[in-house]
């Protein structure tokens, strides 16, 4: 049986999905799909794909896209399903819907206001105005966002600077446990400028190279969104990959084979911005729901070995 509040908030997941697509083909962008099942993801520590035969379910579109920036595609976006292993509860599941865009020769702050603009409109297609109730309070993505750079907030909130003084292990620890409850609850904010160690896939700031450009969204607490200024420095690449699969391997996790593919088109790839977006995560939040289950049709449920 499907419960009452799934089977109303269906229709209007439908309905977030339009706008999402119209904001971005309004804007020039793309859609394009690349495969789900894919030969070598990107190393992540924490970050389980699925194994597919010798092949894995993709965690991200993020490789394959990029190529296609290589390729000279300049603006494009992807919403599809994405897996990860061991992820379930009231915001994870093991199969979830993701939004990938990226603006070739554009910034990680203009995908911020790719951001602003895509929320805003999707409120404003469910509810008529660009504003939504979650949990109680009201937000209203038209207002700006609070930015908060990541060593104020762990300043603020953790009382360490981690841009200073890097420690891996506390920063995640603080990040679950300090920071993110402390992030307002009644109004967007970003948390942007991540310490170098915490790049990822981002490159160092020309302005500060003890910083990344990457950000995180997060609406009602919720964390929504993911985006990066991207490296495209393939030895630079090359090195993050290796120091994250010796990290995956003393955590004993599987460490991913590297995409060649993907190294080898990073010479071609312009400066861009890029970002994920959770999409189950968005539609909580714009229909006020207590969790991914009544957003989303069959999950598994909690606790199950999947």
């Amino acid at each position: 049986m499907i419960p009452a509040a799934l089977r109303e908030n269906l229709p209007r997941r439908a309905a977030l999905l339009r706008s999402l697509r119209g904001t971005l083909d309004a804007a020039g962008f793309v859609e394009v799909e690349t495969p789900v099942r894919i030969p070598a993801p990107a190393n992540e520590p924490h970050i389980l794909p699925p194994p597919s035969g010798r092949a894995f379910l993709r965690a991200s579109p993020e490789l394959q896209m990029k190529r296609l920036l290589a390729e000279g595609f300049g603006r494009i976006y992807q919403i599809g399903p994405c897996f990860r292993q061991g992820e379930r509860g009231d915001r994870h599941a093991p199969e979830f819907t993701m939004l990938e865009w990226y603006r070739g020769g554009g910034t990680y702050l203009e995908i911020l206001d790719d951001l602003r603009r895509l929320v805003a409109d999707a409120a404003t297609a469910l509810h008529g105005e660009p504003r939504a109730r979650f949990r109680g309070a009201t937000l209203d993505f038209a207002a700006p966002w609070e930015q908060i750079p990541v060593r104020e907030a762990y300043r603020r909130f953790a009382g360490w600077d981690p841009v200073a003084r890097w420690d891996a292990e506390r920063f995640d620890l603080d990040m679950a446990l300090r920071v993110e409850p402390a992030l307002p609850k009644d109004r967007p904010c970003v948390l942007l400028d991540y310490p170098a160690p915490a790049a990822s896939l981002a490159r160092l700031s020309p302005a500060d190279p003890r910083v990344a450009e990457r950000w995180e969204a997060y609406a009602g607490g919720i964390e929504l969104c993911n985006a990066f200024g991207e490296l495209v420095d393939a030895a630079e690449q090359r090195r993050r990959f290796e120091a994250a699969r010796a990290e995956k391997a003393a955590l004993g996790e599987t460490p991913m084979p590297l995409d060649e593919d993907f190294l080898a088109s990073l010479p071609a790839m312009p400066p861009s911005g890029g970002a994920a977006l959770g999409v189950d995560r968005l539609a909580m939040v714009l229909l006020d729901a207590p969790d991914i289950d009544a957003v989303r049709a069959f999950l598994p449920p909690v606790g199950a070995l999947w």
